[in-house]
């Protein structure tokens, strides 16, 4: 069958058409995204205010139409940390619904870190063993740990590239004093979770999710995107951290000109760079691979696994 997943995230509102069955790898038939940026269109009170709602409304009808055209039977709709912590959420969420007919699912942040490392353990298989996952998203960070498909522990932390280049590094390139500030802010909150993983144990394998992953593996020096799906990317701390002072220095449209790196995200790469490098440094991560399954296919695999028990 065909299934649509709509994904209105803190950066993009994207749609992602696969072909699937239960017990089958989705196959991919079509994406349709949209840049919206919903955590920069919050006003002083954490609101998204009408022109935001009203961008919102229109992408998720365009994203239908979309949906219709490619022949989607299913679509499954959620939403993440943007829309979760807007303090009118609830209005939001109604207006889509009287709007667009369409109702979504608000996810917490542990579920994003679930359905995260689900997709990411259905990726490397059981042979990949006790899994450290991290994914840094335009609102939040999760990160997630365990040898099963569901993980032992989960969370989500307010770290997301979008929200920290907002209200932490103003200027093009931002203050030197506002990166260390931010720095600090990064690692502060990541090191109160760091001791709820290690009771664990040490990981057999780190693997990381995202854009924001993508792109600074890329300027590292993984293979393209355009190389497949199949080919291995890695990212280790040591080029990271050469990285970041280098990154803080430039500004987005010198980003931008970096090989992988989009201008759409170009300005937050930055304050991803140093969410991950915080989390690399804090969980004591000397080399991590990049995994081309996210949240999205976590939701997909969650859906076929449920027809299948039907």
């Amino acid at each position: 069958m065909r299934l649509g997943v709509l994904d209105v995230g803190s950066n993009t509102v994207h749609l992602l058409v696969v072909d699937a069955h239960p017990g089958a790898r989705p196959l991919p038939a079509h994406s349709h995204k949209a840049d919206l940026r919903l955590a920069q269109l919050l006003d002083g009170g954490g609101a998204i205010g009408d022109d935001g709602v009203e961008k919102l409304v229109g992408v998720v009808r365009d994203a239908l139409q979309a949906a219709e055209d490619k022949g989607v039977e299913d679509l499954l709709p959620f939403a993440t940390s943007a829309v979760r912590e807007a303090t009118n959420a609830d209005d939001v969420l109604a207006r889509v619904a009287d709007e667009t007919g369409v109702r979504l699912q608000v996810l917490t942040g542990a579920e994003e870190a679930r359905l995260t490392f689900l997709a990411v353990r259905r990726w490397f298989g059981w042979s990949a063993g006790k899994l450290l996952v991290l994914d840094i998203g335009g609102g939040s960070l999760e990160i997630a740990y365990g040898i099963d498909e569901e993980p032992d522990a989960a969370v989500s932390l307010p770290l997301g590239a979008g929200r920290l280049t907002a209200g932490w590094l103003p200027g093009d390139p931002p203050a030197p004093d506002a990166v260390r500030t931010l720095r600090r802010h990064v690692r502060t909150e990541i090191a109160r979770t760091v001791g709820e993983f290690s009771r664990l144990g040490i990981p057999d394998h780190v693997v990381a999710t995202s854009k924001t992953f993508k792109q600074l593996a890329r300027i590292a020096g993984a293979a393209r995107s355009a190389d497949g799906l199949y080919v291995q990317r890695e990212l280790k701390r040591e080029s990271l951290e050469a990285w970041v002072p280098r990154l803080a220095g430039m500004t987005a449209d010198q980003r931008a000109e970096l090989p992988g790196v989009s201008e759409g995200r170009s300005g937050q790469l930055l304050a991803g760079a140093l969410v991950a490098e915080g989390a690399m440094d804090l969980f004591g991560v000397e080399n991590l691979e990049i995994c081309p399954w996210a949240l999205r296919e976590g939701v997909i695999l969650r859906r076929l696994d449920h027809m299948g028990s039907d």
